[in-house]
């Protein structure tokens, strides 16, 4: 068994220890996320899905608007502002407090979250969307309006200038290609300025169903960067296309990986269902005679 990286993030002056691992609710507002139980559209859903997150022990909201899985359609900037503009203004109201990160690839989204919301955590699936993959606005547009040198994915230096902790997830299928990248990656981020960043495999993003596995099995590699590990594999088609079934189906397979991954030195785990991932981090770290 491997322990977490000490680690401890610095949120809006509140210091994070990611050496005891962290549960990160998912919170979709969305009406299309691939798993229905976490699509929330009322402010009375978004309000309740919130405080019940909170409730199981989960220490960080991640609040979404932009749905990735494959053949989800596309939505403009200013639909994923407008429908986090609505679910963090929710959340504020209900929960003031909470350590909340946004899931976006979109630079200008992820500031209007921190200035306007407070939002401590960027969640970038697009390992800084270079190239373009995720769409959105060319990279030279931010280089035009001053806010990166040619060369310097956009969402790296918007997340420097914003000054909150940086969840990075690779799209590299493997690990030795996903080490290299991150190295590279992290460097970038640390000539910006950025303090605090997180590496997560991309469970589901550019990998065969043979490839997670083994990404997952090795994951203690990751630890040989010093930065904490996010693992995402909650219901995801890893779990249910091996099992049978669907997303609905994924709990088993889902909390079995859990364990797998915090054996392996997981910091955080980002989760449909907060209270059994809750209890992997205590039956886990009893058996790793650690108390979490």
């Amino acid at each position: 068994m491997t322990q977490p990286v000490n680690y401890t993030i610095n949120v809006h002056g509140t210091l994070i220890d990611l050496g005891r691992p962290q549960v990160m609710g998912i919170l979709n507002v969305t009406p299309d996320s691939f798993y229905a139980g976490s699509r929330k559209q009322t402010e009375r859903e978004i309000a309740e899905r919130a405080c019940r997150i909170v409730e199981e022990g989960g220490s960080i909201v991640d609040v979404g608007a932009f749905s990735t899985r494959p053949g989800a359609p596309v939505v403009s900037e200013a639909e994923e502002m407008e429908r986090l503009r609505r679910g963090l203004a929710t959340v504020r109201r209900v929960l003031p407090d909470a350590v909340l990160s946004v899931d976006t690839f979109r630079p200008d989204v992820a500031r209007m979250a921190v200035e306007e919301y407070g939002v401590g955590i960027i969640n970038d699936v697009s390992e800084g969307n270079v190239g373009g993959a995720f769409g959105g606005t060319d990279a030279s547009v931010y280089e035009n309006r001053g806010l990166a040198a040619s060369g310097v994915p956009a969402m790296f230096a918007m997340v420097a200038r914003l000054g909150v902790p940086y969840i990075l997830m690779s799209l590299k299928p493997t690990l030795p290609e996903m080490l290299k990248a991150f190295a590279a990656e992290v460097q970038q981020l640390r000539d910006l300025g950025v303090k605090d960043i997180i590496l997560d495999p991309g469970f589901g993003f550019g990998k065969t169903l043979e490839q997670n596995y083994a990404v997952i099995a090795g994951l203690d590699r990751m630890l040989c960067l010093g930065l904490p590990v996010l693992v995402g594999v909650s219901r995801k088609s890893m779990v249910w296309k091996l099992l049978g079934g669907g997303a609905d189906d994924a709990l088993t397979g889902t909390t079995v990986l859990h364990a797998l991954a915090l054996e392996r030195g997981a910091s955080i785990l980002r989760v449909h269902d907060v209270r059994q991932a809750v209890e992997a981090v205590a039956v886990v770290g009893q058996m790793m005679s650690e108390e979490f």
